[in-house]
């Protein structure tokens, strides 16, 4: 988190109404653009950063990227959901595939974002117009080009986000001031998603490279506009689910998309500007506003900012998600953790060689007394964003952690993805796979990290794996499944999977049916995840020679035992693990992972009913 930019980002004055949201609830409220003259707001470039900033404003807080967005809306996957059993009208209904159109987490965050995108619209129309865009200094003329270039690329973000929960939207290009009829019917995502790679395009050519700048990640950089685009090509050029068909499917013309999106990622290959934090920790530490290490720096390619402690402008990250704190504990104070790791997902990682897995799930509780408790497999938490790696304490629940919109690992393993659907598994794109794999690896990737695959079909399976472990927590899974047309088959797999963890067979026939621990302290923020999680002493029962079987996570997860018991007075705590995966998480009808998914449906949200009753010509579809 840069303090000293989001500060300015957030605390600017409003000026002219543009940042001046009255009524947003209802997604089709017009901004007052009559009071936006080129006298009174674009004809000063601190003005213009200032409306700019109000486009800012629509990423973070609540309704956005500091909680559903980013929390509730991609936490459905084969990493993490949102804990609970299925509820048409709560979060969980989310999680299940089984979330109704009155439910209001899908509300306010549909007038979010288009809130984000009549604010952008009043900036593209304005910034072309005003006099130091067409015959300011070669400085003004570059910060208004600059400007317009940030608005487009924000505007893209939005309209991303909207189309990848709800498919065919309502999309508008101008002022709401502009458009006469503002009843607008439903676009084709298609052609909204060709615009904003259109768009993008454009905006590629008006933002300046991050070092040209030596602004934050929190500002649009030539990098992330590259990024973007080569995420929304790829979903262009992916699978999803058509209105007129009620089918998942991609169009014929798919490569071009592929094509576009390798074009962008090698450019930012090339560029050299970005790279990877030499330690896959670093990244998510810098995100809590630690120091930053350089690496960290570089990996982080956009973020939105947290700032100010309240619920438009900061995050809930660390507080929504991470790990459970007690409310009573001295140090920390609160964190109410409600996503929940899928439990198989603690096996998709090399048991001893990867290092994110220890960063990326948290399988433990700090209680009142500071102590660390293990959890059952169906407990464990997301462990990318914690509250005690934060300076914060108390009851509070916003603690100014960014959210990471794009790393640099993802421009390596998309273009990855895209060289080898277009030309194979070439050596470029191995090399970017193995860039990411190396570093989960950093310290035994020669005996632990496996021989790449060197042909098309496996290549690919290996880079939808490897997606799962590098970006598990950061929304990204489930939008993957999907416009890989894999989300049916994933939930299939992911339930036969739980079904063989709680019987013991297959790969998991060395999983113990119950691990015994001992509660010790938490050791906090001055040590690493992988420290914190082999603190604790772990117990898997005795042995056929009557010794215990123990150790730390590494040894006891992978060592089943013929007796679960504990020598007595040892100061063991038993919990279940195998044992704690029953009938209902495999096949309840509330309970069970993804217990609602319908194919060909559940693959989008609906329409939420606020926005159905302020626009009679929008329709309900995809089996709504």
């Amino acid at each position: 988190m840069n303090t000293k930019y989001i500060k300015s980002l957030l605390l600017a004055t409003t000026i002219g109404g543009v940042l001046t949201l009255s009524g947003c609830e209802e997604f089709l409220t017009i901004e007052n653009d009559s009071t936006l003259t080129q006298d009174a707001i674009f004809a000063s470039i601190s003005n213009t950063e200032s409306a700019l900033v109000g486009v800012y404003n629509q990423l973070p807080g609540d309704h956005g990227y500091g909680n559903r967005i980013s929390i509730i809306f991609p936490n459905a996957a084969d990493d993490f959901r949102i804990s609970g059993d299925q509820n048409t009208q709560g979060r969980q209904g989310i999680a299940h595939y089984g979330v109704s159109p009155g439910n209001t987490e899908l509300e306010r965050p549909f007038n979010q974002l288009y809130a984000g995108i009549e604010r952008a619209n009043i900036c593209i129309k304005n910034i072309p117009l005003s006099p130091l865009y067409t015959s300011g200094t070669a400085s003004e003329q570059a910060k208004m080009r600059k400007f317009l270039g940030e608005a487009l690329t924000l505007r893209a973000q939005f309209y991303y986000e909207l189309v990848r929960n709800w498919g065919d939207v309502p999309a508008q290009f101008q002022p709401s001031s502009d458009i006469p009829d503002l009843y607008i019917t439903k676009t084709n995502q298609d052609e909204i998603y060709d615009q904003l790679l259109a768009d993008l395009a454009q905006a590629a050519d008006l933002v300046p490279w991050r070092s040209e700048t030596g602004e934050p990640s929190t500002r649009v950089s030539k990098a992330a506009v590259k990024a973007l685009r080569a995420r929304i090509a790829l979903a262009r050029g992916g699978y999803s689910l058509r209105r007129d068909t009620k089918k998942m499917e991609r169009r014929s013309n798919y490569q071009d998309f592929y094509a576009i999106a390798r074009k962008e990622c090698r450019d930012i290959i090339l560029k050299n500007e970005n790279g990877l934090s030499p330690v896959y920790e670093d990244v998510f530490r810098a995100l809590h506003g630690s120091s930053r290490s350089a690496g960290a720096n570089r990996e982080l390619i956009w973020e939105v900012g947290a700032y100010g402690g309240g619920t438009q402008t900061d995050t809930k990250l660390g507080y929504a998600n991470g790990p459970r704190i007690n409310q009573a504990n001295p140090n920390y104070g609160q964190a109410n953790g409600l996503i929940e790791a899928v439990p198989t997902y603690f096996y998709e990682f090399d048991s001893i060689g990867d290092s994110r897995r220890d960063v990326t799930l948290a399988y433990f509780a700090v209680e009142a007394n500071n102590n660390k408790t293990l959890t059952t497999p169906l407990l464990m938490r997301e462990g990318k964003f914690r509250k005690y790696w934060t300076n914060f304490n108390g009851l509070i629940q916003t603690l100014g952690i960014n959210w990471p919109l794009i790393r640099y690992a993802d421009v390596l393993l998309m273009f990855a993805e895209a060289e080898n659907e277009l030309s194979g598994p070439t050596l470029e794109a191995i090399a970017a796979f193995e860039e990411v794999r190396k570093r989960a690896f950093f310290d035994q990737w020669e005996n632990r990290m496996g021989t790449t695959p060197t042909t098309k079909p496996v290549f690919f399976k290996a880079i939808v794996k490897e997606r799962l472990l590098e970006f598990g927590g950061e929304g990204i899974r489930k939008y993957d499944l999907i416009r890989w047309n894999l989300l049916e088959s994933t939930i299939i797999e992911t339930r036969a999977k739980m079904l063989a963890m709680k019987e013991g067979s297959g790969r998991y026939a060395n999983v113990p049916q119950h691990v015994f621990f001992k509660p010790n302290q938490l050791l906090g923020r001055n040590v690493t995840a992988h420290e914190e999680a082999l603190s604790f002493q772990l117990l898997a029962g005795i042995g056929t020679n009557g010794a215990p079987i123990s150790g730390n996570v590494n040894q006891v997860m992978y060592q089943p035992a013929p007796t679960a018991t504990a020598p007595e007075g040892s100061g063991y705590e038993k919990v279940n693990w195998r044992a704690a995966i029953t009938d209902l998480h495999i096949s309840g009808p509330d309970r069970a992972f993804a217990s609602q998914f319908t194919a060909n449906k559940s693959e989008l949200f609906p329409i939420p009913t606020g926005a159905l009753n302020a626009n009679f010509r929008l329709t309900q579809d995809y089996g709504y």
